[in-house]
Formats: C-alpha cells, sequence, structure tokens
C-alpha cells in the first residue's frame, strides 16, 4: 500500500504560499486562514496520484482504511488529518480499539480517539496494570479517572483482589452518578488505616463529595497527637463538605507550626 505525507505536502505549499505573500497577513490572521488553506488543498487534485487527498482515502474500505492508517504508524508516516477525518465521518472508530493492544504507536494513536469513551475503559484499565510503558500508563489513569463511573466496577474488583489498591481507591473517589455504600467504605477505610498518607486519603473524600464522612473527619481531627499539616487539611475538608469544626488546638511543638507562626 503507498502512503503519503499528505500534511507534509500541505505544510510545504503553505510555507511557499507564506513566503510569498509575505508581509501581507499578521500572524494570527494566518492562524485563521491556515485551516481554510488546509480544506482547500484537501479538494485539490493532487497530479501525481490523480485524486484529491480527500477522494484518496474516500475510495478505501473500512478494512482498508484501517490497515492505511496502522502501515502509517508502523512505519512512522504522519497520519494526515484526511485519513483521521475520513474514520470519523464513517463512524468507524471502534474499528481501531485492537490498536490499544499493538505498538505503543497504535496505542497512543488510538487514545487520541477515543479520549475517555466507555468503549475504550476496560481495555485502558488493562493497560493501566500491564503496559511497560509509563507516559501510556498515566493517559489511562488520567482517562480512567476523568470516566470513573465507567471504571468503578473494574476498580471495585481490582481493589477487592488486592490489585494496584491505590491507584483503584484514586479511581474510585472520582465517581459522580454512581456513588455507592461500598465505595464510600472503602474510602473511609483508607482514611482510619493509612497513617502515612492521611492527606491524599482526605483529598480523596472531599473528591468524592459524601457528606456523610463528616463523622469520620470530625472523630479523626479530634485524635490527640495528629500533625498541624494533618489538622489543616482535616479543618479544610470538613468545612468542604459543609461541616463546621472551632475546637482551639495546641500545635506549639509541632516544627511545620513553628515555621509558618512567624510569618503570620
Amino acid at each position: 500500500m503507498k502512503l503519503y505525507d499528505f500534511d507534509g505536502m500541505f505544510d510545504e505549499k503553505l510555507s511557499a504560499h507564506i513566503a510569498k505573500n509575505s508581509g501581507k497577513l499578521k500572524e494570527s490572521e494566518w492562524e485563521d486562514k491556515i485551516p481554510e488553506l488546509y480544506k482547500k488543498f484537501g479538494n485539490t487534485v493532487i497530479k501525481s496520484i490523480g485524486k484529491t487527498p480527500r477522494e484518496f482515502y474516500a475510495s478505501f474500505s473500512d478494512v482498508e482504511l484501517i490497515k492505511c492508517l496502522r502501515a502509517h504508524l508502523k512505519q512512522e508516516v504522519p497520519v494526515s488529518g484526511f485519513l483521521s477525518a475520513e474514520i470519523e465521518e464513517r463512524g468507524i472508530e471502534k474499528q481501531l480499539l485492537p490498536l490499544l493492544d499493538g505498538s505503543a504507536a497504535e496505542c497512543e494513536y488510538a487514545m487520541t480517539v477515543f479520549g475517555a469513551a466507555e468503549c475504550a475503559i476496560e481495555k485502558y484499565m488493562n493497560l493501566l496494570l500491564t503496559s511497560s510503558d509509563n507516559d501510556i500508563k498515566d493517559k489511562c489513569l488520567e482517562y480512567l479517572v476523568e470516566n470513573a463511573d465507567a471504571a468503578a466496577k473494574y476498580a471495585l474488583e481490582n481493589y477487592k483482589n488486592g490489585v494496584e489498591k491505590p491507584l483503584m481507591v484514586e479511581i474510585l473517589s472520582k465517581v459522580n452518578k454512581l456513588k455507592s455504600d461500598e465505595i464510600f467504605d472503602i474510602l473511609i477505610k483508607e482514611l482510619k488505616c493509612d497513617f502515612e498518607n492521611l492527606p491524599l486519603h482526605i483529598g480523596h473524600i472531599v473528591s468524592y463529595g459524601d457528606d456523610r464522612a463528616l463523622k469520620y473527619l470530625s472523630e479523626k481531627i479530634d485524635e490527640e497527637g495528629i500533625s498541624y499539616l494533618d489538622f489543616r487539611e482535616l479543618k479544610f475538608a470538613i468545612e468542604a463538605l459543609g461541616g463546621e469544626y472551632f475546637k482551639q488546638r495546641d500545635f506549639s511543638d509541632d516544627p511545620l507550626y513553628k515555621l509558618i507562626k512567624p510569618q503570620g
């Protein structure tokens, strides 16, 4: 299959056009004009091909179109906006799901197409747990958090099985519509048990936004021996969930308090 770098061709024509018309338009005006020129280029016949870029991809079957895309990614030939647009216009994006199991280039391209779409959530969770590419893992986590409602069932299962529990808790804390006692209980359990990461779990509870947590936050803030940092985080969380805390506490021996106090 012959691959064409249509965007590269456009860039060459654009550079020549800008040089020819130097000084006629301001930079901001060129930025507005470029999409118009790109659209015009897509409908311009390329003599060596005998078709416009849009016609070239329109002549492919769905299978050929996906095959062409994979060839571009494998051979590192830039994927033009015209190829991407043809896939989108046909509504065959779901046929790109297998790319999430492919090379890093294929995976990254597919992720830009799907974003946080529900159809990709299960694969994102699998990638989060199995990929050796930290950039891909980070992007998967970002999308799982963004669509935590769709990811919740997978996160709950992994949490119960002890798989990447901190990441699963982060995802569950962002659930919005599908709130449940099960998720709430997990967030409270982590608050009570993981003393070393108390601010993290306080943040998760605030993010989840269930005011039933006020009882547990109030119990925690009243504990003797909490640090000034933890006190501040807890007080903020109580207020964020609609509660109040007025008790006076003595942190005169706390290192952070000593550092902050002189500065007011």
